[in-house]
């Protein structure tokens, strides 16, 4: 395939508009329609991802590990077993106390069944009664040892990386791994005070990473801090990311844009604009293809977003505007329309003939 130089493909492209423009009569133009869209005012925010919940797996007694009842990186339950430590002398005591529990339990039943037919005094039924609670909480303290040295997952998510082996010697407050749910991620960044009559719970963000360069992940704002930063004076929100396929890791830094003021509004390309002093005009194009006129109008532009800008007032949709060719134009000028840029085809191949 030959490739014209850039000069010569330009000079093509103004020739076949001048041609076009000679056969309708009127300067050739590429129009646009104009169309209702649902716009937001956007905040743009950094922020860094945590964890929806995260513990550092610790024991709080001095034993030893014997068991680790997980892999790394394994998804866990609520209630799982993860790390057995060393129990046999607290098992031994539970055994003991155990005996010693049935034991008063069946003095307390056989006193309680004299006391019933009065062939005991009721001063020793209270005995036996204290006797044998005394025994059940001997059992409780005991069992409650056993369950300091059973660490199990207090919720749902997944263990990182082990700091500590099957033998090691642990002591309270000691890390052993650390457990996170991931399947929410909590975004905290700040915005400047002056959105704060925008920003609101429930309000809907798009946020993207440098790590998925290519994607887009969805999200809305759950907490909004109850005071503004005296000496930076931003006000620190905090938006929930569904974490669904598990891509995303807490500590990333994230650019998110809040989608404020949720409304329905006309827009139109940018090119489509004709500034003039501080004030923006549009060519409307009224009449058919081959037999068409412009009229001039003043617009009152809104948001802009990338390609396009809305209008606040001035225009309705459903009418055309000229986005190629307004060099030049004047009220009431004829123009010819050689092509509708509607979205799915450029104004470069509708000059090229594409």
């Amino acid at each position: 395939m030959v490739r014209l130089p850039l000069v010569l493909l330009a000079g093509a492209l103004w020739l076949q508009v001048a041609v076009a423009s000679a056969q309708g009569g009127g300067r050739a133009v590429i129009v646009a329609p104009v169309v209702e869209s649902e716009l937001y005012d956007r905040i743009e925010a950094l922020g860094t991802l945590e964890a929806n919940e995260s513990v550092v797996l610790t024991a709080n007694v001095n034993e030893r590990i014997v068991e680790l009842a997980f892999q790394e990186g394994q998804t866990v339950s609520a209630g799982d077993l993860l790390v057995v430590l060393e129990q046999d002398e607290e098992q031994a005591m539970l055994d003991a106390a155990l005996a010693v529990l049935a034991e008063r339990q069946s003095a307390f039943d056989r006193t309680q069944q004299l006391s019933d037919r009065e062939f005991a005094a009721r001063a020793q039924l209270e005995e036996r009664r204290a006797a044998l609670q005394q025994a059940e909480a001997e059992v409780e303290i005991i069992q409650a040892r056993l369950r300091d040295r059973s660490i199990l997952a207090p919720f749902d998510g997944r263990i990182g990386l082990r700091q500590v082996s099957p033998g090691t010697l642990l002591e309270p407050g000691d890390p052993i791994a650390t457990l996170s749910d991931i399947s929410v991620l909590k975004l905290t960044m700040t915005v400047p005070s002056r959105f704060l009559s925008e920003v609101r719970t429930g309000l809907h963000i798009r946020a993207t990473t440098n790590a998925f360069p290519d994607r887009e992940f969805e999200g809305t704002i759950d907490v909004i801090d109850t005071a503004v930063d005296q000496v930076t004076r931003t006000i620190t929100l905090r938006a929930v990311i569904a974490n669904d396929d598990g891509l995303l890791r807490p500590g990333l830094l994230m650019t998110a844009e809040l989608l404020s003021n949720p409304r329905s509004g006309v827009v139109v390309p940018e090119e489509a604009l004709v500034p003039l002093d501080r004030r923006n005009f549009v060519f409307v194009v009224d009449g058919e293809t081959a037999d068409a006129t412009v009229s001039r109008r003043e617009v009152r532009i809104g948001t802009r977003r990338p390609g396009t800008v809305e209008i606040v007032e001035g225009l309705d949709a459903g009418v055309r505007v000229v986005v190629h060719g307004t060099g030049d134009l004047e009220d009431g000028d004829a123009v010819h329309v050689i092509g509708v840029a509607d979205g799915e085809t450029a104004i470069r191949d509708i000059l090229s003939g594409g």
